[in-house]
């Protein structure tokens, strides 16, 4: 539904009586010492506003109890409003109108506006008390809610990089939606005296506010009653491209100003499964429907969700990252689409409680985000995320760990197919089994490999300062990528990891050539009775990159470059054109996918055991030391 504009203008006197001055004794917050706005003898003031609302206060700002948002942003600067201070004042005027605007809606639709008319006319049954009550209540969670969700929303694009500590937001109070604002605007008017001490702080104060707000006003409407019409709809407001879906923030379609140094595909040596995965990868991003908020690949089962690339230091991580990224942001330019690039490292692992794990969540959140096209990555993922039942791992990558389970495969999760996310490590063996087994596709980046990988990376890393002549070899011709990926797969017909090679030469000798699904799944059977680990979630994983290999085409650089191709059309024509460029499913692909998710299972465990099996062998030769110390001691 729409929330119409003309209701929420009929607002804007009263929101704009709140910001500019009331008073407010509280109740539930504390009071802290906050100095008064005020201005040098020398700079003359500018006529203000004086409100006509009823209950609000159009005389001095010093007295105890006055909130005066409007004066001590005001004051901040030097005697002419900037844009900022103005963009800060605007923003709270109008989430304060749209809230009102949104409790006048819930009022309507639920009843209670005839049970406030009954109660000033003194005539409210006294079996409908409880019902006034309650739908008191709701409407003032729902307005409280709605006013923190559209400020943050309408100041998202000012926000810069700092960052400021609110705490919890006290003074939230439930008896009626104006003094539920009236107790908001009060402390976000402490907070802002206490913490707001130039403009870019002003604008984090205010934003860390809302979001501290909105975080309280959720919990306590878990337990409230009569909430469904706020919850049970959602209204748009047209102007400011705002949702508003119960408690559900609505978050801004911002995309970062990305400072990386981008990679061509040329630019990546070797790596060339892991190449080709992300080059269409990228593409496949690219046909999300911002209006189905769907993409067509995510509904054919051909989107790869999660990934993790391994290998061993230097052989290319980083590169493919740059080289994803920068490809999303250039198609992202052309198209117009807000593109959002983020990294979670270890510095976002803290040492209080709790505080990892919301740094997580934001992390995840910042990506889903279906208003963007987003890539997220998580370096070193091994060393971000906890093993459960490691002593070694702290608390905080514990909480990670729990974080991005539930986040890539857990109940709530919905693959829209606007977002990936790629988890990178160097020892992938020391990532916990259930978290590694959430990445769908597995990127095995190992580099250059040949003799024509080497001259290529070679010539590529000294760069154009010399005469070198380059001899018997035509540069970057190996790095061809249709030839080298094929190459690549039909490596894969046999397994490479020793352990799954004896599974495969046995079952081949038991039931001949896997060419019936009856025989592959007892091919699947027997890797299961090798490695406990390998259960339905792998089989599930086999299947999804399958269907990817299904879609064994690259979408025509064409449509990315000219976005009324493809990337316009409707949901509907995206769907059939992907569907006319899809290709059977073969034998062939099932061998070569099955091999390479197990090769990847079978080289983890076997790194994992081995990293076991040394550390249990220098506690032996420690005890034994030990020992002997202790008896030549005693001798």
């Amino acid at each position: 539904m729409e929330l119409k504009e003309d209701t929420i203008r009929a607002q804007y006197e009263a929101a704009l009586g709140m910001v500019t001055g009331f008073d407010h004794a509280p109740r539930l917050g504390k009071a802290v010492e906050v100095p008064q706005a005020e201005r040098s003898a020398g700079i003359g003031t500018r006529p203000r506003f004086r409100s006509t609302v009823p209950g609000m206060v159009t005389r001095s700002t010093t007295r105890p109890g006055g909130v005066r948002i409007a004066d001590r942003v005001d004051a901040m600067g030097d005697g002419l409003m900037s844009p900022v201070q103005a963009a800060v004042l605007n923003a709270l005027r109008r989430g304060v109108a749209i809230a009102l605007a949104m409790g006048e809606t819930l009022a309507a639709q639920s009843g209670l506006a005839e049970l406030k008319k009954a109660n000033l006319e003194a005539r409210l049954p006294e079996g409908k008390r409880a019902e006034f009550t309650e739908g008191l209540q709701a409407e003032a969670l729902a307005v409280l809610f709605t006013f923190a969700n559209a400020t943050a929303f309408l100041l998202a694009p000012h926000l810069g990089s700092a960052t400021v500590e609110i705490g919890e937001v006290d003074e939230v109070l439930t008896d009626n939606a104006p003094l539920a604002l009236q107790g908001a605007l009060w402390e976000l008017d402490q907070d802002i005296g206490a913490l707001a001490t130039d403009e870019v702080r002003l604008v984090a104060v205010v934003a860390a506010f809302a979001e501290a707000l909105m975080k309280k006003v959720a919990l306590r409407a878990e337990g409230a009653a009569r909430m469904g019409a706020f919850t049970s709809n959602s209204w748009k407001v047209e102007a400011d491209g705002l949702t508003i879906s119960g408690f559900k923030p609505t978050r801004a379609a911002k995309g970062g100003v990305l400072t990386m140094q981008f990679k061509k595909p040329t630019e990546v040596v070797g790596n060339h499964i892991a190449k080709y995965q992300s080059l269409r990868l990228s593409k496949m991003l690219m046909a999300y429907d911002f209006e189905r908020r769907l993409n067509p690949f995510a509904e054919l089962g051909g989107f790869i969700f999660t990934f993790m690339g391994d290998g061993k230091p230097g052989t290319g991580k980083t590169t493919l990252i740059q080289m994803m990224a920068g490809l999303l942001n250039d198609y992202c330019k052309v198209a117009g689409y807000p593109f959002r690039y983020q990294n979670f490292s270890i510095d976002q692992i803290d040492s209080y409680q709790g505080k990892s794990g919301q740094n997580a969540k934001a992390f995840i959140d910042g990506i889903i985000d279906p208003t963007v096209i987003a890539f997220g990555t998580i370096d070193d993922i091994d060393q971000v995320a906890g093993k459960r039942g490691d002593r070694q791992s702290s608390a905080g990558q514990q909480e990670v760990t729990a974080v991005f389970m539930g986040a890539f495969a857990g109940a709530n999760t919905v693959v829209r197919g606007n977002c990936t996310f790629g988890m990178f490590s160097n020892y992938p063996e020391n990532v916990d089994d259930a978290l590694r087994q959430r990445a769908g596709a597995r990127f095995l980046v190992d580099g250059p490999q040949t003799r024509e990988d080497y001259i290529d990376i070679l010539s590529l890393l000294l760069g154009k300062n010399h005469s070198i002549p380059v001899g018997d070899h035509q540069l970057f011709a190996a790095q061809e990528i249709r030839k080298a990926v094929a190459a690549s797969f039909e490596g894969h017909s046999r397994p490479h990891e020793a352990g799954l090679v004896k599974v495969w030469d046995r079952v081949a000798g038991e039931i001949g050539p896997l060419d019936t699904i009856a025989k592959i799944g007892a091919y699947l059977k027997a890797i299961q009775q090798a490695d406990e680990r390998f259960t339905g979630r792998a089989i599930k994983n086999i299947t999804d990159a399958v269907k990817v290999r299904a879609m064994e085409f690259e979408l025509p650089d064409a449509w990315m470059e000219n976005p009324d191709l493809f990337l316009f059309k409707g949901y509907d024509e995206k769907l059939a054109m992907i569907r006319g460029l899809m290709t059977p499913i073969t034998v062939e692909m099932v061998i070569q996918e099955i091999n390479r998710y197990a090769d990847s299972e079978f080289r983890y465990a076997d790194k994992s055991d081995e990293v076991a099996i040394a550390a249990m062998v220098r506690d032996f030769g420690r005890t034994e030391e030990a020992k002997r110390r202790y008896l030549e001691g005693k001798g």
